[in-house]
């Protein structure tokens, strides 16, 4: 699921007092946030606006787990580590993603590299990713590149 799947364009919600509001946002294990961000963002940028997204989406879906607080920010500490080295080695104009809760595992996979994953000791950024994910890999990505994947235990 797309945030733009999730909420048809002007699909807005009459509140008692007659203003609009846009309505909430419902989220089930084995959903997911998939994003798309243009060349014209910094690896900063990208950073910023990954973590803002996911930032949004992903408690609702977290909702029913231990400390879903916490996983939110370990979630986010790893997806904005794996955007910008992929916005630094980027292999296609587009930095795409993706973060999917299995009910057991968030996943948050970031596309598309124009190498392998680098060594933590050349990416110091990737220590944290490899601390808080269970499993972290690389495959071929449909713009040319290699996708990165990392999955987070959310349950133990």
């Amino acid at each position: 699921m797309t945030i733009s799947d999730a909420i048809p364009n002007n699909w807005m919600i009459g509140t008692p007092h007659g203003e609009l509001s846009m309505p909430p946002l419902w989220l089930s294990p084995e959903s997911a946030i998939d994003f798309t961000i243009g060349p014209e963002s910094t690896p900063v940028e990208a950073m910023k606006q990954a973590a803002a997204m996911v930032g949004m989406t992903l408690p609702t879906c977290l909702s029913e787990v231990p400390d879903p607080e916490a996983v939110c920010e370990t979630v986010k500490a790893v997806l904005t580590e794996l955007v910008d080295v992929t916005a630094r080695h980027r292999a296609s104009l587009d930095l795409v993603g993706k973060v999917k809760f299995d009910g057991a595992h968030v996943t948050v996979s970031v596309g598309d590299m124009n190498c392998l994953l680098p060594a933590p000791s050349e990416e110091p950024g990737l220590y944290l990713v490899h601390r808080h994910a269970d499993e972290v890999g690389q495959y071929a990505g449909d713009l040319g590149g290699r996708v990165t994947w990392a999955a987070i235990r959310v349950l133990q």
